[in-house]
């Protein structure tokens, strides 16, 4: 992602073939709708027996890895050394496509909860998992809402659980990192625990924003050193954020030269 370059974006017309986008279409999209209907029934019929973390998150890492699979969606981990020996931090990673939370879901090594948009709870399915799974929403134009949301998200660092956060607030329309919200770092800065950058490479070109067109082929999720926030205070959060940020860009930009697909052209930071 480079720093400085306005890239050239893309619309969904230029990716793809006939073929893919009738696949896509007409296979590959009703699969997930039925995976995720019936992995988010049995999510919540489990949830009444069994409330647990671990059971939820078992169902939501099987839902993942089923879609990747159907879709020939393939990760590449790198860097997942830097969660050794870390028991519980912020995972801030950028946020470009639908298939982010599956790449994520189906390929960090331990239980998490995330935070997500408020609206994402008010799905069918979706939003059941979230509720009964313990995820936060993120409450917009609401202080008070917002404040629990962040002292949810507090509680559940300080009991050990990461927490995975999308600091944009939302998909990039462009493949462009955007600006970051500040939420991530407060309670990361609050709860005395490292942030860990992530950049999740190749989703935007597979499946991006406002689109049902999937492309098979090849993802990356490349995890950082982690970034320590001990000692520091409220007042560092815009610091902090900078510093996550310029990670992620970076790790985006080692991985970038690795992801090919046909017509796709650079993608950057703003």
């Amino acid at each position: 992602m480079n720093t400085t370059e306005q890239p050239a974006t893309r619309t969904p017309g230029q990716r793809g073939s006939l073929f893919t986008r009738l696949r896509s279409y007409f296979v590959f999209v009703p699969i997930v709708y039925l995976y995720t209907g019936v992995m988010g029934t049995l999510a919540l019929v489990a949830s009444l027996f069994n409330g647990t973390s671990a059971v939820q998150h078992w169902f939501a890492r099987t839902w993942s890895t089923i879609i990747l699979k159907t879709i020939a969606v393939r990760v590449r981990v790198v860097g997942q050394e830097h969660l050794k020996g870390i028991p519980h931090a912020v995972y801030a990673a950028n946020h470009l496509s639908a298939l982010d939370i599956p790449v994520l879901y189906s390929s960090l090594p331990e239980t998490f909860h995330i935070m997500a948009k408020q609206e994402l709870f008010r799905y069918p399915f979706l939003g059941w998992y979230l509720k009964r799974s313990g995820q936060i929403p993120i409450v917009d134009g609401d202080p008070h809402a917002s404040l629990r949301s962040l002292n949810r998200a507090g509680e559940a660092l300080r009991n050990g659980v990461p927490l995975v956060v999308f600091p944009e607030g939302g998909r990039s329309k462009t493949g462009e990192l955007q600006a970051f919200m500040g939420g991530a770092f407060f309670v990361a800065i609050r709860a005395q625990v490292p942030v860990v950058p992530m950049a999740i490479v190749g989703t935007y070109e597979r499946l991006p924003i406002n689109s049902f067109h999937i492309l098979t082929g090849e993802v990356v999720l490349a995890i950082g050193e982690p970034i320590p926030t001990t000692g520091l205070r409220v007042r560092d959060m815009e610091k902090l954020s900078a510093q996550v940020r310029q990670a992620i860009a970076a790790l985006y930009d080692a991985q970038a030269p690795r992801i090919t697909q046909s017509n796709t052209a650079p993608v950057g930071v703003k």
